[in-house]
């Protein structure tokens, strides 16, 4: 969950709207104070991490621009270590800072959490963006609902599973009352099969051809060269 979401302004009164802001001015400082503190003895990814931290906060506060600056540099430093989960979350705070490229940085961040095993509920963040703001006649909300589900099935824990599960089958039946109306198990299971969303091979190529209109060609990692060192 993001800073942003935590600290929701638009619910409060201006008084506590003021409180939250000052509180995150308060941990932005602390931050920042750690980072000039840790910049010569802690290694680059722990440097990294807080300065994600920092993006993260400056979301929050509504200071995109500042947040854009900080963290696209790390997402490069990330996926030089092979730090995948990490790149895709400093993707994830760069797709909510409302800078022109937002949608380019959520097109890689889902790349990553898809190709590579992280964490399923960083995937299943990401992919909720399109799931949100595509439109209701759209398949597009329709595939990515099938891939959180599918990911969730691959790589979730016993611990987790359960809890993950739940949450994607809601959100693949939102997705389908979204798009056809969908209020019965039989219309669900003929819709899923209709859109080819009952099997992996059709709807992650799927998901790769929406990836690769957001991201418009604008690739941060080498997708070819990383294809090569997954495992078949």
């Amino acid at each position: 969950m993001s800073f942003k979401q935590t600290y929701d302004f638009g619910s409060e009164t201006g008084e506590d709207a003021i409180d939250s802001a000052e509180a995150l001015e308060a941990r932005l400082t602390a931050i920042r104070k750690r980072i000039i503190a840790e910049s010569e003895s802690a290694d680059l990814i722990s440097l990294a991490k807080l300065r994600l931290d920092e993006g993260e906060l400056l979301n929050a506060l509504e200071r995109g621009d500042e947040a854009w600056k900080i963290v696209r540099p790390i997402v490069n430093l990330f996926t030089e270590a092979g730090e995948w989960e990490l790149a895709a979350e400093a993707c994830d705070v760069l797709s909510q800072t409302e800078h022109h490229d937002a949608l380019v940085a959520l097109a890689n961040g889902i790349w990553l959490s898809v190709t590579f095993p992280v964490d399923p509920q960083v995937s299943v963040s990401l992919l909720q963006y399109v799931i949100d703001d595509t439109p209701d006649d759209s398949d597009g909300a329709a595939v990515a609902a099938a891939v959180a589900n599918y990911l969730i099935d691959m790589r979730a824990n016993d611990d987790t599973h359960n809890d993950l599960r739940f949450f994607a089958t809601q959100m693949m039946g939102d997705v389908a009352r979204r798009h056809s109306q969908i209020e019965t198990q039989d219309q669900f299971d003929l819709w899923k099969k209709r859109l080819e969303l009952d099997d992996p091979s059709k709807f992650l190529v799927r998901l790769r051809n929406v990836l690769d209109v957001m991201a418009q060609d604008d690739w941060w990692v080498d997708r070819d060269a990383l294809r090569e060192t997954l495992p078949a």
